[in-house]
């Protein structure tokens, strides 16, 4: 019988061949998942003799990973900023840089704004970390994607964040009238030009999350243009953008009436997280 290491030894290798990377940590984390246990208690546990009923779903992982359909996808599940979402083929998978965007609201704000707008949230991940962060604020969820939003309302309850509610809305499109102390937004920012060079797993993720246009800036583009009627005097906007595009986002929002305009870099100290104040 099958043995736990023989099992990611095996797994491993298989992998490789099949150019994922970090290839030993996705088969541990498979294995792991299906032992219902952590991938470091896999550690006590490779003499464990593995039968078919692990073996036989685990196997049908293992060829799906190979076949790059992405790692979150087949665990079900993504950590985010101290909590654990659901994740799968209905929204954006979480990047570790989204992360970083939450930590420097929650470190730069002053106090808590009383409400806040994550607008195209997919699967809830900014919005429902500053809810849990913020209990006394009011945190409104957008998309244009019924499918996210039903992702989103899958975390917000898994999780507890009564404080948290969505909206399906096309940008500010089913927003009128409201105004916000913050608004954040993850958007679609990858040149059209740049699909043919992404990672097989990133194409799993929707592609109404991905691509923004020939530049990837069209949407962004749109959110500068609209978002000062959705700001209460006071109020912060901050996004996540992507490589080379923070000189023209910049320009967007000065352009816009934004001020207090700067730019933030990630921990690889590529320019990516725009904040600016609306003091109209």
């Amino acid at each position: 019988m099958t043995s736990v290491l023989e099992c990611i030894e095996s797994g491993t290798g298989y992998l490789a061949k099949k150019g994922v990377e970090d290839a030993r940590r996705n088969m541990q984390l498979l294995v792991a998942h299906h032992l219902k246990c952590t991938r470091t208690q896999l550690y006590m546990r490779f003499d464990e003799p593995l039968d078919e009923r692990v073996l036989a779903p685990l196997r049908i992982d293992l060829k799906k990973r190979g076949e790059r359909v992405p790692l979150q996808h087949l665990l079900g599940v993504v950590p985010f900023y101290k909590h654990d979402f659901h994740c799968d083929s209905r929204a954006l998978i979480p990047r570790p840089e989204t992360e970083e965007l939450v930590e420097i609201l929650l470190k730069q704000l002053p106090f808590p704004p009383a409400t806040v707008l994550d607008l195209g949230c997919g699967s809830g991940v900014i919005g429902i970390s500053l809810a849990l962060a913020w209990p006394e604020t009011n945190v409104t969820l957008a998309d244009i994607s019924t499918a996210a939003l039903e992702l989103t309302s899958e975390n917000i309850l898994n999780l507890g964040a009564t404080n948290a509610h969505t909206i399906e809305s096309n940008l500010f499109y089913s927003l009128a009238g409201k105004t916000f102390d913050l608004i954040v937004a993850n958007l679609p920012y990858v040149p059209e030009m740049d699909r043919q060079s992404l990672a097989p797993e990133v194409l799993h993720d929707p592609e109404l999350a991905l691509f923004s246009g020939n530049d990837g800036m069209d949407l962004l583009r749109r959110f500068c243009h609209e978002v000062t009627s959705y700001l209460n005097p006071g109020g912060v906007i901050a996004l996540e953008i992507g490589i080379d595009q923070h000189q023209h986002v910049t320009e967007f929002l000065r352009q816009a009436g934004m001020k207090e305009i700067r730019v933030i870099a990630d921990l690889s100290g590529i320019p990516r997280f725009p904040l600016a104040k609306f003091l109209h």
